[in-house]
């Protein structure tokens, strides 16, 4: 772009104001001739501050009388000031996606034709002059500025930057790297501090002719993000490998189901997608987060976990466990954050609907789009506690029967959150690394909806003390069940613990591969290990029971376990089996009580629809098994979403006294769709791919329809079923056009009123 549009007149406005010009040029400037007046007008709209712009009616009469006139002596002296200045005619920020800033900054996966770059690390840029630069007369300087509000160099919203001859890691500074002719070749090196956002700069330069600012232009706008790639940013990951998958991948695994029967669903995070990058800067502002405050990886980590959700803020997905989502889109059907993100920054409203796995998409996306390594987190067994006891409370009355309007903690089949990797300053030396922010609004922290970054080594070892919102997230891993039984007087009893219930098989997606990863060890000590013991002991301290592990010895001479068949599919009946052992040298007669519920994969049941009561006499030393069969039939009607049953199991050993508790999580499988690529795939050729689905169940879906899409590959696209009778095939093809190279992947979903959670996935290779 121009700057100077050849005209010379732009000179000679900054020629009046320095002194520093000749005096015959400031005697002609006492005796301004009206082409020149007209001509100092245009140069006030165009480079001048509001407060030089305003033109005194004298000059507007002298422009009419003299329209057409030129003044051969003003000219001349145009001329003589436009050889003085330094003019920048012409900025190439040196941005196209296989130019060196992009791919140094791996920023060339954006779909932005604008500049992106991480900060504390250089980038070049070249100016082109109206004359040669003269370093020992001209002084070049960079300003950037963010933010709605006046910007100012104390908030880091204002940045000035100066020429220096070599750069300082911390600051800020431009080096000439290049000079011939008119052309200059600058590096510009940014502070590992900066603020994140968008900002707009301007090129001001000072010569023997004074001083000249060039507007901003939305073309040159520079976008700063994060540098996970910077030893000195707070996000630094010293690993390659890790960053490319934490950063830089586009796709990923969630997890869900129970710990004995985990699914797996490929999601579409679209980092890298037009608009994606802008509605995550609109989330930070919608947050209320001042432009000075993006610097702060924790803070903004935080805001994000806020944002991600909707209840108090109008945040960017409204989180929805009622089963009727007529009025916006079923949680299970997503695939991926584009459409989500997209949707929200052009209406300003929350999106309909998310549940947890979304959440966490979503946050994933925003975080690695800013630059902060992240991952989906699955934890299996995951507890919600409702009163800070740091325990999941069970409450039975006298004849060991549930009290259901006690029982508040609720424990979660699955439950999926975030981790981001970052440095915490504001924490004792030694907890930086992972962090965990949960984006699915449970509880509260500070009035606000959000929960995190809380450091996973804090959460390992008990250390709910250390902020942010440390004991919540210490609970829904490590936790202990504690059974409670009503006495005649109205009291509780304790009746025992269970120290195995609570966070199992924490997964999250392996480095470079679409295997699982099991990080449960990051987050806990070995399960009944001295160490995780004291962690569980330290972290109750500070919950309301702290004296709850005092004399928590009970009897248990009889035993008790719980299977269920976890290959069960769909649309087939349900075996449940309760194993009893009699530890014992005598016999033992026992009670069991058998309730089987619906239950939101949230731990939150819809009401029971079979209970049992069975008898059970044991020998001494005897093994004995207790099935019950569950019909499709019987449980069909009764379905929610993610197909999950609870089983509560309780009873009572009629000669000792001892009480028998504990449940049991299930979920029916449901099939997957099959995706068959059609052809060969390249860059900017059309290719198909085929799409099936057998309906599983003995019955017709209804409402049947697909989400398909794919980074790189497939924009996100809705395909209108309808109905899918029992048994039938369903097969949709999709024609689409590959936009970049390498291995991708084609992701689609199936949902209906009848059936959810069923996706699938494809690998395709891109040729260029």
């Amino acid at each position: 772009m121009s700057y100077a549009n050849g005209d010379a007149t732009n000179s000679r406005r900054i020629g009046r104001q320095q002194s520093s010009a000749s005096a015959s040029l400031a005697m002609r400037q006492n005796s301004v001739t009206p082409s020149r007046k007209k001509k100092d007008a245009w140069w006030r709209s165009r480079w001048c501050c509001p407060c030089l712009r305003a033109r005194s009616s004298e000059e507007e009469v002298l422009d009419k009388l003299t329209d057409g006139k030129k003044d051969e002596e003003g000219d001349k002296e145009e001329v003589e000031l436009n050889d003085m200045m330094l003019i920048v005619k012409k900025i190439d920020l040196m941005k196209k996606k296989k130019e060196e800033n992009k791919i140094t900054h791996h920023t060339n996966e954006y779909d932005y034709d604008e500049l992106i770059v991480r900060r504390g690390q250089p980038f070049d840029m070249k100016l082109q002059f109206n004359r040669p630069y003269n370093p020992e007369t001209d002084q070049i300087f960079l300003e950037l500025q963010t933010g709605k509000h006046y910007p100012q160099v104390t908030k880091g919203t204002l940045i000035i930057v100066p020429l220096v001859e070599e750069h300082n890691r911390m600051e800020w500074g431009a080096k000439v790297t290049q000079a011939s002719g008119n052309h200059v070749t600058l590096s510009v090196n940014s502070s590992p501090e900066a603020v994140i956002g968008k900002f707009q700069l301007s090129v001001r330069t000072r010569g023997p002719g004074g001083e000249l600012k060039t507007p901003s232009a939305p073309e040159n706008s520079i976008y700063i993000l994060f540098n996970p790639w910077c030893e000195k940013d707070s996000v630094f990951l010293d690993n390659e490998e890790w960053r490319k998958e934490y950063v830089l991948n586009e796709t990923g695994m969630i997890y869900y189901g129970t710990e004995f029967q985990i699914g797996a669903r490929t999601w579409n995070f679209a980092q890298f997608s037009k608009g994606v990058l802008d509605a995550c800067l609109y989330v930070l502002e919608k947050g209320g987060m001042p432009a000075s405050g993006s610097k702060d990886s924790v803070s903004t980590a935080r805001v994000i976990s806020a944002m991600v959700n909707s209840p108090d803020d109008d945040g960017v997905l409204e989180g929805n466990w009622s089963g009727d989502y007529s009025d916006g889109t079923s949680p299970t059907s997503w695939v991926g954050s584009e459409d989500i993100l997209l949707q929200y920054h052009k209406t300003r409203k929350p999106v309909c609907y998310g549940q947890c796995w979304v959440f966490s998409g979503v946050t994933t996306t925003v975080l690695r789009c800013l630059g902060i390594p992240s991952r989906s987190v699955t934890n299996f067994s995951s507890a919600h506690d409702t009163d800070v006891s740091l325990t999941m409370d069970i409450f039975f009355d006298e004849n060991m029967k549930s009290l259901e309007d006690m029982n508040y903690d609720s424990v979660w089949n699955f439950h999926v959150w975030n981790d981001c990797w970052m440095a915490r300053p504001d924490l004792p030396p030694g907890y930086g690394g992972w962090q965990a922010v949960d984006a699915t609004p449970q509880e509260t922290s500070s009035g606000t909806y959000c929960c995190g970054p809380a450091s996973i080594l804090a959460i390992r070892n008990g250390l709910v003390f250390l902020k942010h919102d440390t004991p919540f997230i210490f609970a829904e891993v490590n936790s202990d069940k504690i059974y409670w039984q009503r006495q005649a007087d109205g009291t509780f009893k304790k009746l025992f613990i269970e120290k195995k219930a609570i966070g199992h098989k924490i997964s999250t997606k392996a480095v470079a591969s679409n295997e699982r990863e099991d990080i449960t060890s990051l987050y806990k000590h070995p399960e009944g290990s001295e160490e995780e013991r004291i962690a569980v002991e330290t972290a109750s301290k500070y919950g309301n029971k702290p004296s709850i592990y005092i004399d928590s010895d009970m009897p248990s001479d009889v035993g008790i376990e719980v299977q269920t068949d976890e290959k069960t599919t769909m649309g087939s009946d349900v075996v449940l089996c309760v194993g009893l052992t009699n530890k014992s040298n005598e016999q033992r007669f026992v009670t069991l009580f058998i309730n089987t519920a619906m239950m939101y994969y949230t731990g939150v049941l819809k009401e029971s629809f079979r209970k049992e009561e069975k008898a059970v006499q044991l020998s001494p030393y005897e093994e004995a098994r207790v099935e019950m069969v569950i019909k499709y039939a019987e449980y069909h009607e009764e379905l929610i979403d993610q197909a999950a049953m609870m089983f509560t199991i309780s009873g009572r050993v009629q000669e000792t006294g001892q009480l028998l508790a504990t449940q049991q999580t299930f979920r029916l499988r449901t099939p997957d769709l099959e995706i068959i690529p059609i052809g060969g795939a390249v860059v900017g050729q059309e290719m198909r791919a085929k799409i099936s689905f057998v309906n599983p169940l003995p019955k017709t879906l209804t409402g049947v329809y697909f989400r398909v899409e794919g980074p790189g590959l497939h924009k996100p696209n809705i395909v209108q079923v309808g109905d899918v009778a029992r048994g039938a095939t369903v097969t949709i093809t999709q024609t689409f056009v590959p936009v970049k190279p390498g291995p991708r992947k084609l992701i689609a979903s199936l949902d209906s009123r009848q059936l959810t959670q069923v996706h699938g996935v494809a690998e395709v290779d891109v040729k260029e």
